[in-house]
C-alpha cells in the first residue's frame, strides 16, 4: 500500500511516549506508532458507530413501534 507523508503537530509529553514505546522496540520508528495509534482508533470509532446511533434512538418511541398490533392478532401466528 502507497504512503503518504504527513507533518503531525503533537503534545510534547505524547511525544514522549511515543518515543519510549520506540525506545522499547515495541515500534521500529514514530511513524509506524502514530499509524498504528491512528489504525487503531479508526477500528474503534467504526465499531462504534452503530452503539451512537442506537443512543440516539427513543426507547419509549421504539418500544410503541416493537408492540404495534400485538394485542388481538396473537391468535393468527403459526404454531413453533
Amino acid at each position: 500500500m502507497a504512503k503518504t507523508k504527513v507533518a503531525v503537530t503533537l503534545d510534547s509529553d505524547l511525544l514522549a511516549e511515543v518515543d519510549t514505546l520506540v525506545q522499547e522496540d515495541r515500534y521500529a520508528n514514530r511513524s509506524q506508532a502514530i499509524e498504528a495509534a491512528v489504525r487503531e482508533q479508526l477500528i474503534r470509532v467504526k465499531r462504534t458507530r452503530l452503539a451512537d446511533a442506537c443512543a440516539q434512538l427513543d426507547p419509549e418511541a421504539e418500544r410503541a413501534l416493537a408492540e404495534e398490533g400485538m394485542g388481538s392478532d396473537t391468535d393468527s401466528w403459526p404454531e413453533y
